[in-house]
């Protein structure tokens, strides 16, 4: 049997020719394939063009004409025949003439009744090799031809196609699961935040309660980095021109910079990160060897110009606030100190709860690509072979990525997928030689003399923007309690129980409990509709019965109804949960 990429694009022919016999003014223009299946455009130009509601019937008109496929041969002709064949369909002259002018040749594949200009990689027999309910058509697109704006809008017809049936049902039974978690649906649904046109694409804003889940993760941060000896300080969002030149950004990293900001005729940028910044507050006074390593922590607010096609909710935003530090540290504590770093990072993962979907990958440089990085090969290899010491001393799994280093040193990638596969990286530690030797960083050793230390860089948790985002669509927005932005929720049976409810509430708060009450003239059946959809943690029901025995009836969202307790004893119980985020 072919290999699954070679039905794949069999299928994409299957797919013109069906379309060719219900739509016969159509222009096929290319059809390849492509993860998880296969597409083919078209122009419909003319007539009618299909869509959704079509794609049923597209679809059996495939698989009536699968049987008839059993060949797909390939012949080569001439320009010229080739002109002939596919004369009045713009699309397949331009790529026969750009096939011609290249001086390739030109091949056209049969199967049935159908011709189509390609290049080959096709099932040989498609109808013993195609299972005919091991694929489907999936949506309707629109595509500028040739991925250009400039040029003819056409029809793109997505195809699905695996091995079996089983994997193509348990495809679309993953990909359902992963629309239902997309943290950009779940952030509308639990009005968790919001991008405005007006305000900017890239531009994500926390609405209340997702304010309550980043400032959570905030306590989370700063706590763990207390604990691991950091201390916190707080920079500009600015900075001058000559910090940047001095840093190397406007030399390796302008691109992904806004434009300048000019002021009394000096240029400022919004910083895309806070390394020169944390330098000069170093640089305020004179070190010992003894002060070392010093740590520096910040929740830093970064601006990065990211192409609008790139851009992807919370996961990728042109503003974001990253859990930042930054470590001045002896070259000869510097292995000891990465290793500190990564136990950090590791007990950061696990107490988000998700150490079970990161991976770890160590980024080396290209010595070929003498553009993206400081020509330095001694300093690369000594910091490359100290890193990977470290992360072998400590017995991390890891794999190994050439080519992406941070353009001063190399650097470990936390790495998790998001719930449509794309991996991302949640954010990195890096070494780096460079950056003290450019701003000419000292400190004094034990003999007095001055010395240069190394400096690492590394993030806590990464972005609260893109953490977020795989926090919400990692628990698909059910937040474990210490994150959840309404932790619990009190359900007055009716309007006489308010008065009780507010009390409640009261005592929740008083605790440091994120609480409310919904007291709207609604049933009782409702209110709980209501706040399970929400995902809330606890659902409180206070009736005649709870008012005279001082209790609550809680419902809770992971073990379901529970007895009913005293309002102190609730209150210790959920306070206890959430100190132990547990």
């Amino acid at each position: 049997m072919t290999s699954l990429e070679a039905r794949r694009h069999t299928l994409a022919h299957l797919l013109a020719a069906a379309v060719l016999e219900r739509y016969p003014h159509a222009k096929p223009t290319i059809g390849p394939a492509v993860e998880n299946g296969f597409y083919y455009d078209f122009d419909f130009t003319g007539g009618e063009a299909p869509g959704e509601a079509d794609l049923t019937a597209l679809e059996k008109a495939m698989r009536a004409l699968l049987p008839s496929w059993s060949e797909m041969a390939g012949s080569e002709v001439s320009a010229e025949d080739a002109r002939a064949r596919f004369a009045g369909n713009p699309f397949k002259l331009e790529l026969i003439e750009e096939i011609a002018g290249k001086g390739e040749k030109i091949t056209l594949y049969t199967a049935g009744d159908f011709t189509d200009l390609c290049r080959g990689g096709h099932s040989e027999n498609p109808a013993q090799d195609i299972a005919a309910a091991s694929f489907t058509l999936d949506r309707v697109a629109g595509a500028y031809w040739r991925g250009d704006e400039t040029k003819p809008m056409l029809t793109r017809l997505y195809g699905l196609a695996f091995d079996t049936k089983e994997e193509l049902d348990a495809y679309r039974a993953q990909r359902e699961e992963a629309i239902a978690r997309d943290h950009k649906k779940l952030g509308r649904e639990l009005d968790l935040f919001f991008i405005d046109e007006k305000v900017g694409k890239g531009l994500p804003m926390w609405t209340p309660k997702g304010t309550a889940i980043k400032f959570a993760l905030e306590d989370f941060t700063r706590a763990l980095e207390r604990k691991y000896g950091y201390e916190h300080v707080s920079t500009p969002y600015l900075g001058g021109e000559d910090l940047y030149r001095t840093s190397g950004h406007l030399d390796h990293y302008a691109s992904n910079m806004y434009a300048p900001i000019d002021m009394d005729g000096e240029k400022f940028y919004l910083r895309p990160m806070a390394c020169p910044h944390h330098i000069r507050m170093f640089q305020r006074k004179p070190w010992s060897y003894r002060d070392l390593p010093v740590r520096y922590a910040e929740i830093a607010d970064y601006n990065r110009y990211e192409k609008s096609g790139e851009l992807m909710g919370m996961i990728r935003a042109r503003k974001f606030q990253l859990t930042d530090a930054h470590i001045f540290v002896t070259p000869e504590g510097l292995k000891d100190e990465f290793k500190n770093v990564c136990r950090m990072i590791i007990e950061g993962m696990e107490g988000l709860g998700l150490a079970d979907i990161v991976s770890y990958r160590f980024s080396k440089r290209d010595p070929q690509n003498k553009e993206k990085y400081y020509p330095d090969d001694n300093l690369w290899n000594h910091a490359e072979a100290l890193m990977k010491e470290a992360l072998d001393e400590l017995g991390l799994t890891y794999t190994e990525a050439q080519d992406e280093a941070a353009f001063y040193g190399p650097k470990l990638d936390v790495q998790a997928k998001n719930v449509n596969g794309k991996e991302d990286t949640l954010f990195t530690a890096q070494m780096d030689f460079l950056l003290p030797q450019k701003f000419d960083i000292e400190y004094v050793d034990a003999d007095g003399q001055k010395k240069r230390p190394v400096m690492i860089h590394r993030s806590t948790i990464g972005a609260l923007e893109r953490t977020f985002a795989f926090l919400t669509e990692h628990y698909a927005g059910a937040f474990p309690t210490w994150l959840a932005p309404v932790q619990a929720r009190v359900l007055p049976v009716s309007q006489k129980h308010a008065a009780y409810a507010k009390e409640v509430v009261d005592a929740l708060r008083g605790a440091g409990v994120r609480a409310d009450a919904d007291d709207a003239n609604e049933s009782l059946g409702k209110k709980i509709r209501a706040g399970k959809q929400e995902k809330i943690p606890y659902l409180l029901i206070v009736g005649d019965a709870e008012i005279e025995g001082r209790t609550v009836s809680v419902e809770s969202r992971d073990a379901g109804k529970l007895d009913a307790m005293g309002v102190e004893d609730f209150i210790q119980k959920v306070v206890e949960e959430i100190k132990a985020r547990a």
